[in-house]
C-alpha cells in the first residue's frame, strides 16, 4: 500500500522539485489541492492530518502554522524551512551527521538549510574528533545560485542580467547561523558571508582555516581522511582526492543530490581550506527532503535520487 504524501507548499521551487522526485514511485501517493484549496486552512488541515508524510515548503511562520494544524498522532513531518532546525523535538535531517536510524524513526525531521549542509558536512565530523577546536571563531563563505532565494529572487536575476554578484547577508545574524552553530558544536557564532551568482541552481560552501594559529588542529591530509572515513560507504556524500586546481559552476548545471567534499592544503600545512560543493535545490533542498522521506518510510536511502 502506498503512503501518502502532501506537499504543503507544493507550488514553490522546493515542492516542485519534491515532487518531481517522487513522481512514478509506486511506494507513494501524492495528495494535491488546487489553487483554491491551497488556499484554505480547513482544506490544508485535512490534507495534513489525511497524510502519513507532510512536507512543508513555506516560509516559516507558515510551517509553524502548518504544525499547528495537526491534530492527528500518526502522521510524520518533514519540514524544509528554517522554523525548527534547532528546535525541540525535531531530529536534525542531515544522516550522515545526526544518523540514519534516528531519522528512520523520528515523526518530526527538521531539512537541513542549504548552505549549513555543506558547512556542517565539513566541519561536525573534524570538531567532534577533537582535530579542530570547537572554541574557534570560523568563517563560512559561500556562493549559490539565485533559485534558493525564493520566487522574487529568480524574478530579479532573470529580468536583470547584469547582476554579476550579490553580496547579502551584510547586518550578520543570519537565521542560518544557529544552526550551523548547534549542529558542529561551536562555542561561537561562525561569520557567516552568503553571497548570490547569476546561475539558478548549485552552491560552493567554504571554510578557511588558518592551522597554525588554532590550539589544536590536525594537518590538511588527516582532516581528508578523517572526512573520508566519516563518509565511507556513503552514495550521496563523496570526499575529493588532492589534486583539484580549481571548482567551478556552471550555469548549465543539472540536478543533483550529491555533495562533495574538498581539503586543500598549504604545502608548509600551516593553511586549509574546507570546501563543499552541492546543488542548493537538491542534497540542499529537495533531495535531501526525498532521502529523509526514504529513511522514514523503510525504503532505500537513495531512492529517486538523482546521483
Amino acid at each position: 500500500m502506498s503512503a501518502r504524501v502532501f506537499i504543503d507548499g507544493a507550488a514553490g521551487t522546493t515542492g516542485l522539485e519534491i515532487a518531481e522526485r517522487l513522481a512514478g514511485r509506486d511506494e507513494f501517493e501524492l495528495v494535491v489541492l488546487d489553487e483554491e484549496a491551497r488556499k484554505d486552512t480547513t482544506a490544508r488541515a485535512e490534507a495534513i492530518n489525511a497524510a502519513d508524510f507532510v512536507i512543508l515548503c513555506l516560509p516559516d511562520d507558515a510551517a509553524r502554522e502548518a504544525v499547528s494544524l495537526i491534530t492527528s498522532d500518526t502522521v510524520r513531518v518533514i519540514d524544509a524551512s528554517s522554523a525548527h532546525r534547532t528546535a525541540v523535538g525535531w531530529v536534525y535531517g542531515l544522516p550522515e551527521v545526526t544518523g540514519r536510524k534516528a531519522i528512520a524513526g523520528a515523526r518530526r525531521v527538521s531539512n537541513p538549510g542549504c548552505y549549513p549542509t555543506g558547512f556542517i558536512a565539513l566541519l561536525q565530523p573534524l570538531v567532534s574528533a577533537g582535530l579542530l577546536p570547537c572554541e574557534w571563531p570560523y568563517v563560512c563563505h559561500a556562493v549559490s545560485g539565485y533559485s534558493g532565494g525564493g520566487k522574487q529572487l529568480i524574478a530579479r536575476f532573470e529580468a536583470d542580467d547584469d547582476i554579476a554578484f550579490r553580496d547579502y547577508g551584510l547586518a550578520l545574524g543570519h537565521k542560518h547561523v544557529p544552526e550551523m552553530k548547534t549542529h558542529v558544536g561551536l562555542a561561537y557564532d561562525p561569520v557567516f558571508a552568503p553571497a548570490v551568482v547569476p546561475a539558478h541552481r548549485g552552491m560552493i560552501v567554504e571554510v578557511p582555516l588558518a592551522l597554525e594559529a588554532m590550539p589544536v588542529a590536525a594537518a590538511p591530509e588527516v582532516l581528508r581522511e578523517t572526512l573520508k572515513h566519516a563518509y565511507l560507504g556513503s552514495e550521496i556524500v563523496r570526499v575529493a582526492e588532492p589534486g583539484v586546481d580549481e571548482l567551478l559552476l556552471r550555469r548549465s548545471m543539472a540536478p543533483v543530490d550529491t555533495l562533495e567534499l574538498h581539503v586543500f592544503g598549504a604545502k608548509d600545512g600551516k593553511q586549509a581550506r574546507l570546501v563543499a560543493v552541492l546543488d542548493n535545490l537538491g542534497k540542499g533542498a529537495s533531495g535531501a527532503a526525498v532521502q529523509n522521506l526514504n529513511l522514514m518510510a523503510g525504503l532505500p536511502e537513495t531512492a529517486g535520487l538523482r546521483l
